[in-house]
Parts: C-alpha cells; structure tokens; sequence
C-alpha cells in the first residue's frame, strides 16, 4: 500500500510529460500532411534519371565542327 504513494506521483508526472510532448508536436505541425513527402518523392524533378538531348550551344557546335573538318 505504501508503493501507491510512490506511483501515483510518478504516474502522473509521466502523463504530464507525454500529454507536453503530445501538445508541442501537434503544434508543431508533425501531423499535418502525412502523405506529402511520399509522394514528393516519387514526384521528384530535380534529378532526371533520363538525360534529355538538348541541343549543344552553337558556339560548341561549330568548335566541334572545325576539328571534325581540320
């Protein structure tokens, strides 16, 4: 009986702090989009896996042209 003296105290301080860390996440903004970054990242544009073939600078071209006909 003399433990539950004890306990309670410790229980409640860890509601506490749980109930705390609870409220700072939520506010915190932890839980507003839950599927953005997943589908983020199979949206993703910055790295092309596919080169695309751009047309070479016309300066590059016609160096590239004197060498091919030197």
């Amino acid at each position: 009986m003399d433990a539950l003296y004890l306990l309670i105290p410790i229980a409640l301080g860890v509601m506490i702090v749980v109930v705390i860390a609870f409220i700072y996440t939520v506010k915190s903004g932890q839980y507003d989009d839950l599927e953005g970054p997943a589908h983020r990242i199979l949206m993703d544009d910055d790295d092309p896996r596919i080169p695309s073939k751009q047309p070479e600078s016309p300066a590059k071209a016609v160096e590239e042209g004197k060498e091919k006909n030197v």
